[in-house]
């Protein structure tokens, strides 16, 4: 073995080493598994979260099972694997990337229907079997567009809202200013009130 079994999952060499991890609490991929590895079972845990690099240097697999856990979605984290995956029972939210992700695996025939949307872009989906969801035809893809694109036509709309309420008050404003300005124009005394005090203060002298 290039690594060392890690110490928390029980190793056997069986024309490559069998990694067993199975329900032991982990909330993560074991770092540093042996690069000969041929079956790494990681069922029955508490994992979240995949990284891309998980099984980059485990050319050798041939059976990984991440069922039982707590995946809600996946990148490319099992680029160029040909290993037979169990990813059953985990959390999924049924969207675009996890469709990309699917096509391109070698799952598990046994527990394929088992691999169900526990969250979706669409609510009718949740319950049923991703697979059978997009062998009806289903494309989730189309789903993530058209929310983006409502998303932006949201945003759009609050900007434009927000601009056309800055002109309002801005007109508004100015209006204002202009008949404070027109109301004490006229409080002021005319000229001609102004030239007849003017006078009569002349004819006294």
């Amino acid at each position: 073995m290039t690594h060392a079994c890690p110490k928390i999952c029980h190793c056997t060499d069986r024309n490559g080493v069998v990694v067993q991890c199975t329900s032991r609490n982990l909330e993560s991929i074991p770092p540093n598994l042996p690069k000969d590895t041929v079956v790494l079972l990681l069922s029955s845990n508490r994992i979240r979260h995949i990284p891309k690099e998980a099984f980059t240097d485990l050319h050798r697999l041939r059976e990984l099972d991440l069922s039982h856990n707590a995946i809600e979605s996946v990148e490319d984290t099992f680029a160029k694997l040909h290993a037979r995956i169990r990813l059953s029972q985990n959390p999924w939210h049924c969207e675009c990337s996890l469709q990309e992700v699917l096509r391109e695996l070698r799952l598990d025939p046994e527990t394929v229907n088992e691999v169900s949307c526990y969250t979706s872009v669409q609510e009718e989906y949740v319950g049923q079997p991703v697979i059978q969801v997009l062998d009806s035809g289903i494309n989730f893809c189309n789903f993530h567009h058209k929310t983006t694109d409502v998303a932006m036509f949201v945003a759009m709309f609050c900007w434009f809202s927000m601009v056309t309420a800055y002109i309002i008050y801005y007109i508004k404003h100015n209006q204002e200013d202009a008949r404070r300005h027109m109301e004490y124009l006229k409080s002021l005394p005319s000229t001609s009130h102004i030239s007849k005090d003017y006078d009569t203060a002349s004819s006294v002298f």
